[in-house]
């Protein structure tokens, strides 16, 4: 192997990540299995993680384990850490990938004016608390043995406000959309999250990084795609595959000098 396939190399690393079945987690636990790391497909659906990660071994001959975790509760976070560690050793990449729509959808995109306080805190128990909680937890083990990557998922909406007019006729799952205020709102904090921690942990050997995604096609009408892709200079919605590179960039050692940055992987997007 050359040296600078060796830099992607994760033979015998542990990777933990969080939103693990879901759209972009279930394809970064693919990519970090792809190229040798034990990988722990961490979800709030016990089934949906075992799942996938008996699909990982499948695929790609490699240990993984499904563990159920609720980010938002520091002591599922403290299980899920212990069992990892337990059963596949000590964590070297974490992908601090989690969110959520809430448990009502009408709740979730409701107008700015119309904004329920109770929704607002319950994403962002997830979006931003639960951020927090994981990070704490992983990295502070990270800190203790000298070395470890973190990569946590912002938003291009955590950075720019979002085109009201993409969402003229636009639906997903069947019922209209929007890019809800705590949405943006969480994302944005997770990017000065993530320069916080790379600077806090930065001379104990750990790195933390954000990557941004553009618009992923998950359950979108064709209305939707067509207003957001005319947006971007590419000129179409990303792949999950796309994103979840980036993120493997970022966990590797061939971004052993990045720290502290947020990846952007939209098509261009915010360079209009």
């Amino acid at each position: 192997m050359g040296a600078f396939r060796e830099l992607f190399d994760l033979t015998g690393r542990v990777a933990v990540v969080t939103g693990g079945a879901g759209i972009l987690g279930s394809r970064s636990s693919a990519a970090f299995a792809d190229h040798g790391a034990l990988v722990a497909v961490v979800d709030i659906d016990a089934a949906a993680a075992e799942s996938h990660a008996q699909q990982l071994t499948a695929d790609y001959g490699v240990t993984a384990i499904g563990v159920a975790c609720d980010v938002s509760s520091q002591e599922s976070v403290a299980e899920m850490v212990t069992r990892v560690e337990s059963e596949l050793g000590p964590i070297d990449i974490l992908h601090n990938n989690a969110a959520t729509k809430g448990d009502d959808l009408s709740l979730m995109f409701a107008s700015v004016e119309d904004y329920a306080l109770d929704t607002w805190r319950q994403i962002m128990a997830v979006n931003l608390d639960g951020m927090f909680l994981v990070a704490q937890a992983v990295g502070a083990g990270m800190a203790r043995r000298g070395r470890g990557s973190i990569v946590q998922t912002s938003s291009i909406y955590g950075l720019m406000g979002p085109d009201q007019r993409i969402y003229e006729g636009s639906e997903y799952l069947g019922r209209p959309i929007n890019t809800p205020p705590v949405y943006s709102a969480s994302k944005g904090g997770v990017v000065g999250l993530t320069r916080y921690l790379a600077t806090y942990w930065a001379a104990q050997g750990v790195r933390v990084n954000a990557i941004t995604p553009g618009g992923i096609s998950s359950g979108q009408n064709d209305e939707f795609e067509r207003r957001y892709s005319a947006r971007i200079p590419l000129g179409r919605m990303a792949k999950a595959d796309e994103v979840a590179a980036g993120v493997l960039y970022l966990a590797s050692d061939a971004s052993s000098y990045v720290t502290g940055q947020n990846l952007h992987v939209d098509g261009g997007l915010s360079a209009w």
